[in-house]
């Protein structure tokens, strides 16, 4: 092994890359690292870069070490364990000066992996795996093991903690357990007997894990749908919301089947298409059900006949948006939040929707919950804004709480003896003033039984051609709409509150904006930081669009779609909207952020000084 670049040591704070071919099993070791470092009480986050095309591909996977908790991206990489040959100019481009490259010595190492600033790192990992197991597939797999006990001893992991989780994952499966085990020591030993470790970079046990979990947000919101009291789910397969039907059909097939009879309290429908599905939805809903359906932007646009039926007819469903990377097909497997005016305003028509932004799994889980009651409670569809690094990524979020007092908010839905009570029923009467009428559910009395209509209805539910009764109930709608904040999430504010300078985002850009802002401060920039959580604004967002001078609005898209939201729904003047974009289809990091703010407001004399 070459001298080590001099390097101050880093502890808990640093990146590790891994370079694989996608199809290789490398993520079941990729996970095994992270794993083991969060249950040594070190803050990680796991983001995950793969092919949307079939096996043999390269495919990445990024564990950030932060002992600050930081949930971002970071804008570099440390170590990189180049296990792709094809790949091996790029990844040795991403090392940071200073940083590792560990690679597969078994066969000789490219030119490409010369780099004057970096440390290299050889371990002839295949021929390890090739005199201690027989068979091609499993060398494969065990050669990625293997790297991770490299791992394990460069980085101080702790190997008790990395043998519990293998134990834990075949334990029931002695053969497994002691291929695995072996891999993992041949690799280990082989850095202790031939190179020096640990590394500057290392692990340290902390306490800053205990009361957290793993989790992506897929899962979390098909636990959130459960736990809401949803019971019909339809859907047609899409990157990348399909696990996220999987998670729940999962939960469901634990919690929703009856112990004593084997049936099953919940359907879950795979349909041909995205319209099919959300019709699916819309019949469900219609009945009383609790439904949804997960999709992406191509999803989406397929739906939007359908959506233009829930919001004129009214009958409530939840939409899961799992935004990936368009136009078109555009790249499946990378993230964005491309879909903001898309949903905002989906189906022909004047329409207006309700979207909920959460920034992280947990969110996904309680906004889940919330989305349902809001459906019910506007009768009306309702958007759930996640994205593929929030529902595919590895995120460390506090313990679910659940309270066991929760009661579904149902909305305004008539039981038979209000039915019977009133001397006639009509569907769409605005009886409250509070523009949302009363509904019935199929079967509950012969008296509340109506016409849904989707095409021109009056306030009674007749059809109608006639241009007073028609905007009568548009009229309504429109009421209806500006009514909703009261209904939903309020935005989370960070910051003073009065500082002349904020940013305004949504969603998964939030890990990446609090990181920024603490850098920010110790540059003694001081920036107040407004998340929106649902859309249509509030008064809270009109206050603070009015009370700074300049604002930033961070997004991950091309065109600003939060900022022309902003422009078209709240009285804010547009100069004083600065957009920060990243659409390249990783999730956002905080540098960008720092630097475009700094650049900007290097013209205010304030901060001409400021060193760079």
């Amino acid at each position: 092994m070459p001298s080590l670049i001099a390097e101050a040591s880093r502890v808990n704070d640093f990146v590790v890359k891994f370079a694989n071919v996608n199809g290789t099993g490398s993520a079941s070791a990729n996970s095994l690292i992270m794993k083991a470092i969060f249950r040594m009480g070190v803050p990680v986050t796991g983001k995950n870069y793969f092919p949307s095309n079939i096996q043999g591909l390269p495919t990445w996977y990024e564990i950030r070490v932060t002992r600050d908790g930081y949930a971002a991206r970071a804008s570099h990489v440390d170590i990189m364990v180049a296990m792709n040959a094809e790949t091996y100019s790029k990844d040795v481009r991403e090392l940071r000066s200073g940083g590792y490259l560990i690679y597969d010595s078994t066969w000789p190492r490219s030119a490409l992996l010369q780099r004057g600033d970096i440390t290299v790192i050889a371990v002839p990992l295949a021929q390890l795996v090739n005199e201690n197991f027989d068979g091609v597939r499993n060398r494969i797999l065990l050669k990625n093991i293997a790297y991770a006990g490299v791992l394990a001893a460069l980085l101080d992991v702790d190997l008790e903690v990395i043998s519990g989780l293998l134990s834990e994952s075949y334990g029931k499966k002695p053969k497994l357990l002691d291929s695995n085990t072996k891999a993992l020591r041949l690799g280990y030993d082989y850095v202790k007997a031939n190179l020096t470790s640990p590394l500057p970079l290392r692990v340290e046990h902390m306490e800053k894990t205990r009361g957290h979990i793993m989790i992506d947000g897929n899962t979390a919101a098909g636990l959130g749908c459960v736990y809401a009291g949803a019971t019909v789910g339809a859907w047609y397969p899409i990157t990348p919301s399909t696990s996220l039907m999987d998670s729940f059909k999962g939960f469901c097939e634990r919690y929703r089947v009856d112990a004593q009879t084997g049936e099953r309290n919940f359907a879950i429908l795979q349909a041909e298409d995205e319209l099919a599905a959300v019709g699916m939805v819309l019949g469900a809903s219609w009945n009383g059900a609790r439904a949804f359906t997960p999709t992406s932007g191509p999803g989406i646009s397929l739906m939007n006949e359908f959506i233009g039926l829930a919001y004129y007819a009214e009958v409530p469903c939840v939409i899961f948006d799992v935004q990936r990377v368009g136009p078109s097909t555009g790249m499946p497997t990378r993230t964005q939040q491309g879909d903001v005016l898309l949903c905002a305003y989906a189906s022909h028509g004047d329409t207006r929707h309700v979207l909920l932004f959460p920034a992280n799994p947990e969110e996904c889980f309680y906004m889940a919950v919330q989305a349902f009651d809001i459906a019910e409670r506007l009768q009306t569809p309702v958007f759930v804004m996640s994205d593929l690094d929030i529902g595919m990524n590895d995120w460390m979020c506090p313990d679910l709480k659940w309270d066991d007092a929760y009661q579904p908010d149902r909305g305004k839905v008539l039981s038979k003896q209000e039915i019977d009570g009133l001397e006639k029923f009509y569907r769409y009467l605005d009886r409250d003033d509070d523009a949302i009428p009363y509904r019935t559910l199929p079967g509950t009395s012969p008296k509340g039984a109506y016409f849904t209509r989707g095409s021109g209805h009056n306030q009674y539910g007749g059809y109608t051609e006639d241009s007073a009764e028609y905007q009568v109930v548009l009229d309504r709608l429109k009421r209806k709409f500006a009514n909703a904040p009261k209904y939903l999430p309020k935005p989370a504010m960070i910051g003073k509150g009065n500082n002349a300078v904020g940013i305004i985002s949504i969603g998964s850009c939030d890990g990446a904006i609090r990181e920024a802002l603490d850098v920010l401060g110790h540059q003694k920039i001081e920036v107040d930081y407004l998340r929106v959580k649902a859309f249509p604004f509030n008064s809270d967002v009109e206050a603070f669009l009015k009370s700074h001078s300049t604002i930033f609005v961070v997004e991950q898209n091309r065109d600003g779609q939060l900022k022309s939201l902003l422009t078209l729904e709240t009285a804010v003047e547009k100069s004083k909207l600065f957009s920060i974009l990243s659409y390249s289809g990783l999730p956002i990091s905080a540098q960008p952020i720092v630097d475009e703010i700094r650049a900007k407001l290097a013209e205010a004399p304030r901060l001409s000084a400021v060193p760079r």
